[in-house]
């Protein structure tokens, strides 16, 4: 995955911040997919006063993906802070959104945590979900 990639899913995550619903823990999230056809569709978080039904934005993106048929990624990239906040956390997917990304992508799909264009980290699928249980396991 090349430094342009990067950046540019960066670039859209951070944008998908701006559309985030969270008026309750007024942190706010973006996350951008690259689809191993080139495509890139984004999704923020979106709360609900019940927080059962509240979406984290890399389900948001995925669903998205997935609801239009594409069903192979390469990487994504998540962002996220408080509301007003100068700069931005390092915001690793909760455990319900690795295990979606875990029914969708292999091994060298890569997990991209940043703080700006500029500040990154990157993982693995199985850097961040080792010993993961996915569809392997249920069709043999």
């Amino acid at each position: 995955m090349s430094g342009e990639q990067i950046k540019e899913l960066i670039e859209k995550a951070l944008e998908m911040r701006n559309f985030s619903y969270t008026p309750y823990s007024h942190y706010n999230v973006g996350a951008a997919i690259l689809a191993a056809n080139g495509t890139i569709y984004t999704g923020c978080n979106i709360e609900n006063a019940s927080f059962t039904p509240s979406n984290c934005a890399e389900r948001t993106a995925f669903f998205k993906a997935v609801s239009e048929g594409v069903k192979e990624f390469k990487a994504i990239a998540i962002v996220g802070g408080p509301d007003g906040a100068k700069e931005l956390d390092y915001c690793p997917p909760c455990g319900v959104c690795r295990q979606v990304m875990s029914e969708f992508c292999r091994d060298d799909f890569t997990v991209i945590c940043a703080k700006s264009v500029d500040k990154y980290k990157l993982y693995s699928l199985p850097e961040i979900l080792p010993d993961r249980f996915g569809p392997k396991d249920l069709l043999g």
